[in-house]
């Protein structure tokens, strides 16, 4: 055990200075603040990973995070919940600066998985997951989630992720990350006095969009999904007829 435990320890300390990991602050009071955050697996396999801040705290206690496919959402929402894990069990994270609040429970809903053999669809899993969540969330807890409410009828998700970012925001006080291609919901930072809207920075010409991974105050309506499918390798026909339906839906 003690061997374990110095391994642990040294494995810890090694990826801290190898990496420029910074020791975080543990504080008693409601404030998270994370200055430069990455994330500890993704930096190590691209050339670059752009940094992120994250502030939360009694005033904004829920960021609504929208913006195109491809765009870092995910890979925010999860780097900021290892680097709260990573401070829980006493190791260096990789970020310029952390100030993290005692957090009593990280719970996390992001992808796509069913369970068949229970007859539990995908959806199923979803709300399951997510009905989890709300039952056991504290004012201590650190919630992301990813794109709830997708695997139904559009209003009918919609609805729901209406519905529960309402609950979070008004019931639990958990500090919360909630990415959504449902641009709806953006109007709810009107009602809503805690929550913000955050997007992600991209620069568009006229024939292509560059990901800039930047997360910036502000929405972001669109989510460039046809393009995404075009880089997939869709043919052609159905790109230009795509944004034919497209042009004749928004209209």
């Amino acid at each position: 055990e003690q061997i374990a435990e110095i391994d642990v320890n040294s494995s810890l300390a090694t990826l801290a200075k190898k990496n420029d990991y910074c020791k975080p602050t543990i504080s008693d009071n409601a404030q998270l603040l994370i200055k430069n955050g990455r994330h500890p697996v993704i930096e190590k396999i691209k050339d670059s990973y752009i940094a992120n801040d994250l502030v939360l705290n009694d005033e904004q206690q829920l960021l609504l995070i929208t913006g195109a496919n491809m765009s870092g959402k995910s890979s925010y929402l999860r780097q900021n919940a290892l680097i709260i894990l990573l401070s829980h069990i006493w190791s260096f994270v990789p970020a310029q600066k952390a100030i993290i609040p005692e957090t009593d429970r990280i719970f996390c809903r992001v992808g796509a998985s069913d369970n068949l053999a229970e007859k539990q669809s995908t959806f199923m899993v979803e709300m399951q997951e997510s009905a989890n969540i709300v039952n056991n969330a504290t004012n201590k807890s650190f919630i992301i989630l990813d794109e709830i409410g997708r695997g139904t009828a559009t209003y009918d998700g919609l609805s729901i992720a209406w519905a529960i970012i309402e609950y979070l925001h008004n019931k639990i006080w958990a500090k919360t990350l909630f990415a959504t291609h449902y641009h709806e919901l953006v109007e709810l930072t009107a009602t809503l006095k805690k929550a913000r809207n955050f997007s992600v920075a991209i620069s568009e010409n006229s024939d292509q969009i560059v990901f800039l991974y930047k997360i910036v105050p502000g929405a972001n309506i669109k989510s460039y999904g046809i393009e995404v499918a075009k880089l997939a390798g869709f043919p052609k026909e159905i790109i230009n007829s795509a944004y034919q339906l497209l042009s004749q839906l928004e209209a």
